[in-house]
């Protein structure tokens, strides 16, 4: 499927947009797997790193998938849809195949779809703008969805995104999506409403330590002598394990690799008014302790940041660090995620 990859405006605008008012952005290249039948939360319970009896209709969790190793292959966010009915949305990894593989002698059928198309409107003002078509919106709590109609048409409106704002997603049937994609941005115009290209995200990502597989990961930047796959302790997504959980693919060798981490993911304030570069060095004390895997500059708030893959000892708020790049090199330091509001008021807003 085609996706525009820029629009009329600057990047920096849009990030702006979506930071201040709102944006809409076409994400339909996230993946979605239906996953039905009596079986299928046991399914899911196999394959992810979530309790999945938690979850009830119109609830939804973000969560992961490990290999045997216990290492890192996927994250997704697990949709109940009804009793026996759930839809996964991963991105680039496993997620399919690691659904498929716990289906074997389930009695459950995972069932990819092409045909859904996701809209994501993102932004503060993004509930002002559904309120005046959703009712009942603006009590839609963080991780929850509701099946409703959006311009008269079907669409399943779900309180995520992948900004640190409040946001939703807006999946839809794929012949509607031109339509309702057009709707939202003309009737928003008047409230600063704008479409915003893909990569926009990379620069609220940074911002709101949201990682992106596989380039924060080690796919990217293996290990020597070592296969690809990062643990959840090194990636700092072990909250996405439920407490005391058990009997997920990977979970023995999770459990023990606790405290052993080869590095850990970890957030860079840089001196300066210009981005680093995926690859970008970092250094201390004369050796190589780091490399940056996203940076960007905020035109909102004149600040350079950067996630970045740190040893264990640097990763330490305020640990100080030399970038060395090939349009940036010069002072910075360490410092704590995420860097936009650490205690997500914005997400889990009410009213």
């Amino acid at each position: 499927m085609g996706t525009a990859w820029t629009y009329d405006k600057d990047a920096h605008e849009e990030h702006v947009a979506i930071r201040t008012k709102a944006g809409l952005m076409d994400v339909s290249g996230l993946k979605k797997v239906h996953v039905v039948g009596p079986h299928a939360a046991h399914l899911i319970d196999l394959a992810t790193t979530r309790d999945v009896a938690r979850i009830y209709p119109g609830r939804s969790a973000y969560a992961c998938m490990l290999n045997d190793a216990g290492k890192f292959t996927e994250d997704c966010i697990i949709y109940r849809t009804g009793p026996t009915a759930w839809m996964v949305v991963h991105g680039s990894g496993t997620g399919h195949e690691e659904l498929q593989r716990a289906a074997v002698g389930k009695n459950a059928s995972v069932l990819f779809d092409d045909d859904i198309h996701d809209l994501s409107l993102q932004g503060p003002l993004a509930v002002d703008f559904l309120q005046r078509h959703v009712p009942g919106i603006r009590e839609l709590p963080y991780f929850h969805h509701l099946q409703t109609r959006l311009f008269d048409a079907p669409v399943m409106l779900s309180r995520t995104g992948y900004t640190g704002e409040r946001g939703y997603e807006i999946f839809c049937r794929a012949q509607d999506a031109v339509m309702l994609w057009d709707t939202i941005l003309a009737e928003g115009a008047e409230m600063g409403i704008i479409p915003c290209r893909f990569t926009v995200l990379d620069m609220l990502r940074v911002e709101s330590y949201l990682l992106f597989y596989p380039y924060d990961n080690s796919q990217m930047y293996p290990f020597q002598d070592e296969g690809p796959g990062d643990t959840l302790w090194e990636l700092g997504l072990q909250f996405t394990v439920t407490p005391g959980k058990q009997g997920f693919r990977g979970a023995p060798e999770h459990y023990r690799l606790k405290g052993r981490e080869r590095f850990r993911i970890f957030g860079v304030l840089v001196d300066g008014d210009a981005a680093t570069s995926e690859g970008d060095e970092l250094w201390a004390d004369g050796r190589r302790v780091g490399i940056i895997t996203c940076g960007m500059y905020s035109t909102l708030t004149g600040t350079s940041m950067a996630i970045a893959r740190m040893d264990v000892d640097r990763a330490v708020q305020g640990a100080r660090l030399e970038v060395r790049g090939a349009t940036v090199s010069g002072p910075a330091i360490a410092h704590a995620l995420p860097f936009d509001d650490p205690l997500k008021t914005k997400r889990n807003a009410v009213g």
